[in-house]
């Protein structure tokens, strides 16, 4: 046990973290909310205009993320580790700049069609984010939460599975079908982001099980 770790059962935890924390798992679900209704679309200004709104909400993760940093370097005892917190905070940084770069390829390649399969993707990108909300709402007592917080973080990892399958259909299904290669490589591109997106869902939740194991 680091001296850290001892200082916190002296010392009363700085409490401020995580109301950013739950700041910047609001941020992610609107985002993916956003990316959702984009994904849905098939005209180019809508994806202009909601491309807009995903930017402006990337800029706000940018922001909470920078207060957090700012508070981690001035914060002497923190409520777990501080790379967790450094982690955490990343990782979900990651997500909504994901979400944003699929954004903006999908107004800079103006695909010919929105493969179905880009819909079914988002959702599951809007339902890890959901589960990463709940997880991190819990983490104010993730001792007394720890049911909660595994079982959101274990439903990410189902859906980060489910992602897996679909994209590997949406790959195969293109390749065979898509005879243009300039529409072929725009959509293979899209593809690979929004199951990265998923991915990185997931590596939220692998930082939280790891608090929860050193909170255990």
């Amino acid at each position: 046990m680091n001296i850290d770790r001892i200082l916190k059962f002296f010392v009363p935890k700085d409490h401020s973290f995580f109301p950013l924390f739950e700041s910047d798992a609001q941020n992610l679900v609107k985002a993916s909310e956003l990316l959702k209704e984009l994904l849905s679309k098939t005209d180019i200004e809508e994806h202009e205009k909601l491309y807009k709104k995903i930017r402006d909400v990337e800029h706000i993760g940018d922001e909470i993320t920078l207060k957090t940093y700012e508070q981690l370097n001035k914060s002497f005892i923190t409520p777990f580790d501080r790379e967790d917190i450094h982690e955490l905070t990343a990782h979900i940084d990651d997500v909504v700049d994901s979400i944003n770069g699929i954004a903006r390829r999908i107004c800079l390649y103006k695909p010919k069609k929105m493969m179905p399969i880009y819909k079914e993707m988002a959702d599951l990108v809007y339902e890890g984010a959901k589960e990463v909300e709940t997880a991190i709402h819990c983490l104010k007592d993730p001792v007394a939460n720890k049911e909660k917080i595994s079982r959101a973080c274990g439903i990410v990892t189902a859906i980060e599975h489910k992602a897996d399958e679909i994209y590997f259909t949406g790959i195969s299904e293109l390749f065979e079908k898509e005879e243009d290669p300039k529409e072929l490589i725009k959509n293979n591109k899209i593809l690979e982001m929004l199951e990265r997106c998923v991915d990185e869902e997931e590596d939220v939740t692998d930082t939280l099980k790891a608090i929860l194991i050193k909170m255990a």
